[in-house]
């Protein structure tokens, strides 16, 4: 049976740079310049392999030590680092494409190095998560192949002195397992975490947590009753009985008195065919990856699990369900009402995230007031508009009134500069709450337009619009009686490549604003 939860592999922090335990040294630098102190010899072994290898430094390199045994020596430079443009993943992707090699040339137990370098705050934190990234085995690999479900026996982490062995270590194993349990999620194959067995996986994941309670709705009818746009979607699948869908409810309460309440909604479309506007011409293959959302909310509580911060409450929902086509699909130009009211014009299946999330938001808004400093999210890949604005890298933080009355979008952007896990900010405009009005007495809100979302002006801001909209917080703004702080997270573009592994964005960033500050 596959682990959860758990590292894609032992680490152990050590101070010493030579560790005999190690079969191979990953060395992560800027420049041979940084290479000082304990690490002058493998400086000295450096300029000696340059004067026969001119390419040194340009790319990763491998030269054998000349001692007894010999050991390799992988040299993953990030290159000189420009601050008007670079910023700190220069030294994740160096650790990752040194452990990378390392695993070609197959060490066991290599020991990473990030030589210090001030040009970033956290460079060796980076340098580390960039390297457990590439060391992640498929869910479905070390469930179903136990001899292929590590790369390396142990990852040995180099750390200057006592001090910062117990702070990196303590910050890498508690998001890089968060990051973990969202790619499992997030990257299995649409049967394998279908809803009903993501629920089974959570309940496994947290059996004996003491800090993070995990409830389950499967019942159609309360799902019916509780959340009628999300079961709009679930109408159809839920007819196979594997394939039915999901409210996963989670979660956590810090010790002492609550200062900071996090209300999180995860999209977990477990596969997204577009339901009866069917992705047509070749474009449904990737989409087991619209469940990184929920996969997200996930991780950020088994980084909760393990952190244990204090005077912090997080409740999490993941909707999970998936969009299948068939005899009972919903369709276009249906009309079904809300849970807070709104009745919602159906204007295309193909935006289903919206609809799956709209009524959790809602339940959570209805919680929200009774809250203490409360922040609601929704998280999902719920745009290609995204990835076409900001690049196939980036999250985009939307917020509302309340929220970018905080600034909390540059806050949250500052933090994920600083992890190596960057924001992109984009704004609510009035157009984008004009775009979602009823055009027709039969309707409050159009969900939709019937194109997709690459082909319409403005396709990844007013989804979030739709959400306020939908769920009811329209009526907490800022000039209201009780507003109440927003924001929504398309991660379409930062939740990794197809294909390819997750990155188990935006967990980086989130820890750190909220849970190491």
């Amino acid at each position: 049976m596959a682990s959860y939860g758990k590292l894609p592999c032992p680490i152990e922090a050590t101070t010493n740079c030579k560790d005999p335990a190690c079969d191979g040294i990953v060395l992560v630098a800027s420049s041979l310049d940084k290479l000082t102190g304990c690490l002058e010899s493998y400086k000295t072994a450096l300029h000696s392999q340059l004067k026969v290898d001119k390419s040194l430094g340009q790319s990763v390199s491998l030269i054998a030590l000349p001692i007894d045994p010999p050991k390799a020596l992988i040299f993953s430079p990030t290159g000189p680092v420009n601050r008007d443009y670079d910023d700190v993943r220069r030294f994740a992707d160096a650790g990752g494409a040194g452990i990378q090699r390392a695993i070609q040339a197959g060490c066991q137990t290599p020991l990473l190095i990030c030589a210090p370098d001030d040009v970033f705050p956290m460079t060796s934190l980076t340098a580390l998560l960039g390297a457990l990234q590439k060391l992640y085995v498929p869910f479905e690999i070390r469930e179903d192949v136990p001899s292929k479900s590590q790369k390396v026996k142990k990852l040995l982490v180099w750390c200057a002195d006592e001090a910062s062995k117990g702070t990196i270590m303590k910050q890498a194993v508690a998001i890089e397992s968060g990051r973990l349990v969202a790619r499992d999620i997030g990257g299995s194959d649409p049967e394998r975490m279908a809803a009903p067995k993501v629920a089974n996986y959570m309940v496994e994941l947290f059996k004996n947590s003491a800090n993070v309670k995990v409830g389950v709705i499967a019942d159609d009818s309360a799902l019916l009753e509780a959340y009628p746009l999300f079961s709009a979607v679930n109408r159809c699948a839920k007819l196979v009985g594997r394939h039915q869908g999901r409210i996963i409810k989670l979660e956590y309460n810090g010790e002492g008195a609550v200062k900071t309440t996090l209300m999180l909604v995860g999209k977990g479309v477990t596969y997204d065919t577009g339901g009866a506007d069917i992705k047509a011409g070749g474009v449904m293959a990737g989409m087991h990856r619209d469940k990184c959302g929920a996969a997200t909310v996930a991780g950020f509580f088994q980084t909760l699990d393990i952190l244990k911060p204090k005077n912090i409450r997080v409740v999490g929902t993941m909707a999970m369900v998936r969009n299948s086509v068939g005899v009972e699909s919903y369709v276009s130009d249906e009309i079904i009402t809300s849970r807070a009211g709104k009745r919602v014009r159906v204007g295309n299946t193909d935006a289903e995230g919206r609809m799956a999330m709209a009524d959790c938001l809602c339940e959570m808004k209805e919680q929200a007031p009774s809250e203490t400093n409360v922040h609601l999210f929704t998280i999902a890949t719920l745009t290609g508009h995204a990835i076409r604005a900001m690049g196939p890298a980036y999250t985009i933080v939307l917020d509302n009134g309340p929220a970018q009355k905080e600034s909390h979008a540059m806050t949250l952007q500052a933090a994920g500069d600083v992890m190596g896990d960057p924001f992109e900010i984009s704004t609510l405009r009035r157009e984008d709450y004009e775009f979602h009005k009823g055009k027709s007495e039969y309707e409050d809100i159009l969900q939709a337009n019937n194109l997709p979302s690459t082909a319409t002006a403005r396709g990844h801001q007013s989804p979030a619009a739709f959400l306020i909209m939908a769920s009811g917080l329209d009526g907490h703004g800022i000039d209201s009686k009780v507003p109440l702080k927003y924001s929504h997270l398309d991660i379409a573009g930062s939740s990794g490549p197809f294909p390819g592994v997750p990155t188990g964005a935006p967990i980086p960033a989130l820890t750190l604003k909220y849970l190491l500050s």
